[in-house]
């Protein structure tokens, strides 16, 4: 992407405020947190976000009203690359920033933005995502969660799970059936709902990490404001399907740097191990750049071609493709350390429960990337279905 001298001055505001803010006991957070090691130095980071925001440096596209910079698509992505060659720590506030901030401003009410939006620009409310449940994970229409309305309020009951950050969050968005009666895309509504009350219960997943970026969340009439729908009662699908639309979008951009931070340290890894010199290492390392270059490409192909809020045929791609790449980097980061990647502990790398370095983290947790955020079988289905018009996979009919 072509930037215009206003946005060189505007990478050189960036860079050189970082370098000046990343000092001191921030200095310490370099590198820290992120998938894998959401547990890493949390309030620290949470700290570094206030920091940032009080600084004018959270939420910067957010539009200006909204108490946001209103950054270009070209200043956002300069953003994204200072922020990641900084190696400045991962962000706590994501799924506000990325998720639901940009579905209210789309699709909120001037009262919810008013209520919401100013939490997360200022990082001072944190947010999770009740999407997956233990039978809608890919197949998310077969949600059942469910709200009823009492009065003033709605009351909530049922369970999700793989919820990243529910344990810090204080607000949950949340996908519900309202209407039992309605076909499966319908009956369901988006709710914000409070973490902090009565009838909500997590429970930290331990991953295969040893950490626990993930949880179950049970709700057991928990309540909300009657208010607290974003978009229509029973339209809940359009807002899931705009959310999910708003991840595949800027926020790819951010991930997708992080993948490239990853890959250097690969690189660095093979040079110092001399397997660099390894013509399929070479290779493999070659082709993971490669990859990366085409997903950065895709994902600005796919916020120009967005339209009205709604993922693009070229979104549709974007979470089966990255998934498999972030998989084969994952596999890479051990192959490159040949012997010592399969040995818990080795090369004096300790931890509290599993001793493991950043590469075998990496390759233990891109396992699962194929499989959350919804499967690669699911994601080709979804593609040939609504990307490319042809029929729907036959449905197995029980007798």
């Amino acid at each position: 992407m072509a930037g215009t001298l206003d946005d060189e001055a505007f990478r050189a505001e960036i860079r050189n405020w970082l370098e000046a803010n990343l000092v001191g006991e921030f200095a310490e957070l370099r590198g820290a947190g992120g998938p894998g090691a959401e547990h890493e130095r949390f309030e620290g980071r949470l700290a570094w976000e206030r920091h940032l925001a009080a600084n004018g440096w959270n939420c910067v596209g957010f539009p200006k009203e909204h108490g946001g910079r209103g950054l270009s698509l070209a200043q956002q992505v300069i953003y994204h690359e200072e922020y990641a060659r900084s190696r400045a720590p991962a962000r706590v506030g994501i799924v506000g920033e990325g998720l639901l901030g940009p579905t209210l401003i789309a699709f909120g009410t001037a009262e919810q933005q008013r209520r919401f939006l100013p939490g997360i620009v200022n990082a001072t409310e944190l947010w999770c995502q009740g999407y997956s449940e233990p039978n809608a994970g890919s197949d998310l229409a077969n949600v059942q969660t469910r709200a009823e309305r009492d009065g003033d309020e709605w009351v909530v009951s049922g369970q999700k799970v793989w919820t990243s950050l529910a344990q810090w969050a204080d607000w949950c968005f949340v996908v519900c059936r309202t209407d039992r009666e309605l076909p499966r895309h319908r009956g369901l509504s988006y709710l914000l709902v409070p973490m902090r009350q009565p009838g909500i219960e997590i429970r930290p997943i331990v991953q295969i990490t040893g950490t626990s970026e993930f949880n179950e969340v049970f709700f057991d009439g928990a309540r909300t404001a009657a208010e607290n729908v974003v978009g229509e009662v029973n339209g809940g699908w359009r807002v899931a399907m705009g959310t999910l639309a708003f991840e595949r979008g800027v926020s790819t951009l951010g991930q997708q740097l992080n993948f490239k931070s990853e890959l250097d340290r690969i690189i660095a890894s093979a040079r110092a191990n001399g397997r660099a010199r390894d013509p399929v290492v070479r290779q493999a390392l070659a082709r993971s750049w490669s990859e990366l270059e085409i997903m950065r490409l895709n994902a600005l192909r796919t916020l120009a071609r967005m339209e009205d809020n709604a993922l693009s045929r070229e979104g549709m791609i974007t979470k089966l493709y990255w998934a498999s790449v972030h998989r084969r980097l994952g596999e890479l980061a051990v192959d490159v350390l040949g012997a010592d990647g399969m040995v818990a502990g080795a090369a004096g790398v300790t931890g509290e429960r599993y001793p493991i370095s950043d590469a075998q983290r990496l390759f233990l947790w891109t396992r699962a990337d194929t499989i959350y955020g919804g499967s690669n079988q699911i994601q080709r289905n979804q593609i040939g279905e609504r990307a490319l018009g042809l029929p729907p996979e036959p449905k197995v009919v029980k007798t």
